[in-house]
């Protein structure tokens, strides 16, 4: 899959205005300590024509409702391929639409989004590499305000077969008990360890996990390191499994994504998200935890 867009083709085509090739940018800036922050971030300056796409409402599933994941879910509950279609189509997104989507956490964020688009089928989706800071650095303008209205948009998106799979809690369980396949978990290490959880009642992690924490995926100037370095990386925390092989996990489904973007550009794709992740999974006292 093609995954990242850069500054300069994103100005690019934007500046060409094309209409065989329609844009849709999407500001996923988040704060998952603070809800708010990621709103008053993009009024105080965004990419020209972007929209801002809430974390905490359009890319869960809505009050509990719609959610494919069963009871509970985790933090940022999945929603159905339906609810996530008329998300998009909400801001515009039709069949031919280019997606961009961008943060300023090197993607923490606009990973979720790429995923999500990959999920109704639409392949036609990238992540800016480097965000809102690469945008600037190159010397490109942004605005002020709330952006674009995008009200009573009508579009011919429909969906088409997914483009990535998941998994449930029950089948990671499952997964703990084979050595086929890898669970790989995208939180920070003292997180992975058990050593502090600012976020869930329970520390520590799923027995049989992988620690990546998901900045590894980043160079020194906060973009994607190229498909050789993550492909070598990948390979040697693996230890000979196929992307196929791997189950990808964090704390609420957010940041595992940006390792499955990492193995799709290091030529290692196929692997899953566990959408609950940490936050689901230590929810349920049955389910067994490990430290260290």
């Amino acid at each position: 899959m093609n995954c990242l867009i850069n500054a300069l083709e994103l100005s690019t085509l934007i500046d060409a205005k094309h209409p065989n090739q329609p844009i849709v940018i999407l500001d996923c800036r988040h704060d998952l300590t603070d809800h708010a922050a990621g709103k008053l971030a993009f009024q105080s300056k965004h990419i020209p024509h972007a929209y801002f796409w809430n974390m905490e409402s359009d890319a869960v599933a809505k009050h509990g409702k719609g959610a494919t994941t069963g009871q509970h879910g985790g933090r940022h509950p999945l929603p159905s391929r339906q609810i996530v279609l008329e998300t998009f189509a909400s801001f515009g997104v039709g069949q031919k639409t280019l997606i961009v989507a961008y943060d300023d956490h090197g993607g923490q964020y606009a990973g979720r989004l790429w995923w999500l688009a990959q999920l109704i089928g639409h392949a036609n989706v990238r992540v800016l590499d480097g965000g809102l800071t690469a945008w600037e650095k190159a010397g490109y303008t942004v605005v002020i305000g709330e952006g674009d209205p995008n009200l009573n948009i009508t579009t011919d998106l429909k969906l088409n077969p997914s483009r990535v799979a998941w998994v449930d809690r029950n089948q990671v369980a499952l997964l703990t008990q084979s050595h086929c396949s890898k669970i790989v978990d995208a939180r920070a290490p003292a997180r992975f360890r058990g050593e502090v959880e600012p976020l869930d009642p329970v520390a520590g992690h799923i027995p049989g996990a992988l620690n990546r924490f998901y900045q590894m995926n980043l160079n020194e100037s906060g973009m994607f390191k190229d498909g050789p370095a993550l492909r070598a990386e990948f390979e040697l925390l693996l230890q000979g499994r196929k992307g196929s092989d791997v189950v990808h996990h964090c704390g609420s489904g957010v940041t595992a994504c940006h390792n499955i973007i990492a193995m799709e550009i290091a030529g290692l794709g196929g692997s899953a998200l566990y959408p609950g992740s940490w936050s689901e999974w230590c929810q349920y006292s049955e389910l067994p935890v490990a430290k260290g």
